[in-house]
């Protein structure tokens, strides 16, 4: 009898044991494909700065700010056929358009393209402006398709959709366009400052809204007790939270924004942050409760000394997976490289891959 229960605990142990390793493989099954991914990419990827992607047929186009030092145009495009190979593959401007060389004749190059498609259209937004000030300027180009081959490929000039000036408390670049459950567009903004702002915007004209004319904060960072002085003429670093990019997402709107500094090659210590929000125009809040117009805000990407300063991002919603596109400055040489990963969602919040690893995932 006792051999007989002894046999018996055995199996039931084996069993147990079987059970036990087959759902651990399930786990790690799960843990696996809940885990980000790099895209390895090539090519023209050097000096790309706050990249835009859409796509249009077969090919993938990154739209960023002219960076590096040959510059042929303003506003550079990259083609991709595969998200791997990159080439450079134009210019959206030659130069500066004549109009925006009247509005702001300090002006030198324009900024952080945002490319979205809605009421027919590709829409590009842009800025111009001057490094440290926020006599700054959102405009927008129309396109009915991003392909050069195509008869139809033509930017059309919209003109000037929103501008601040110096006793403004906000910066108008950086923009970001979305479109909420409705299919209606909203334009965020900003950059130092009081922070993230946003615009509703007329569908059929891409302009601003004349019935919503709103100013909507979305995220600004919060003052330290005992700030350092500021530079003369420079708002405080501790200001420092730009490049917004909204995308709706199962039950929220999730707002990615850039803390802190770019620009300064190796010196840089920009970082990607987010939170979420039941409603387009907030309030936005991190995982911990706190609220983005606070000084919240989650890691999403924080550098490492191969790659420094993650920043500049913007994402794009596929079928068969999302990404995320980004610059990331080089831990040698400080120049500005594109950087891509696939985008995990975990319990409601994204995560992404950096080559070198990515602290933020921890």
């Amino acid at each position: 009898m006792r051999k007989v229960l002894a046999m018996r605990n055995k199996a039931t142990l084996f069993l147990a044991c079987s059970l036990l390793t087959i759902a651990q493989g399930q786990k790690n099954n799960a843990s696996q494909k809940n885990a980000p991914q790099v895209v390895h990419v090539e090519g023209d990827v050097e000096y790309t700065h706050d990249p835009s992607i859409a796509k249009d047929g077969d090919t993938w186009y990154l739209f960023g700010t002219a960076n590096g030092p040959v510059r042929k145009g303003e506003l550079p495009i990259r083609c991709s056929q595969d998200l791997h190979l990159w080439k450079l593959c134009g210019y959206v401007f030659e130069q500066i358009p004549q109009w925006i060389k009247k509005q702001s004749p300090e002006t030198k190059e324009l900024w952080a393209p945002d490319i979205s498609f809605f009421n027919g259209e590709y829409h590009l937004y842009y800025a111009f402006s001057v490094f440290g000030k926020n006599t700054s300027g959102i405009a927008l180009l129309t396109n009915k398709t991003l392909n050069q081959k195509n008869p139809n490929f033509h930017w059309t000039d919209h003109g000037l959709v929103l501008l601040s000036r110096p006793e403004d408390d906000f910066n108008a670049i950086d923009p970001n366009l979305v479109l909420d459950e409705k299919g209606q567009p909203w334009l965020a903004f900003g950059s130092f400052w009081t922070g993230i702002k946003m615009r509703h915007i007329d569908a059929k004209t891409g302009l601003l809204s004349k019935e919503d004319t709103k100013l909507y904060s979305l995220a600004r960072r919060k003052r330290p007790d005992s700030p350092p002085a500021n530079s003369p003429g420079l708002p405080g670093d501790w200001q420092a939270v730009e490049a917004p990019f909204i995308v709706h997402y199962a039950d929220y709107y999730y707002l990615f924004v850039s803390f802190d500094l770019c620009c300064r090659g190796t010196k840089s210590n920009y970082k990607t942050m987010v939170g979420r929000s039941r409603s387009v125009t907030g309030p936005y809040v991190d995982a911990a409760g706190t609220p983005l117009l606070e000084g919240g805000g989650t890691p999403l990407l924080l550098g490492n000394s191969r790659w420094i300063g993650p920043g500049g991002e913007s994402l794009l919603q596929q079928k068969d997976g999302d990404i995320i596109v980004f610059h990331a400055y080089d831990g040698t040489s400080g120049d500005a490289y594109l950087q891509i990963s696939t985008i995990a969602w975990v319990d409601g919040w994204p995560k992404v891959a950096l080559e070198g690893g990515n602290p933020a995932n921890k």
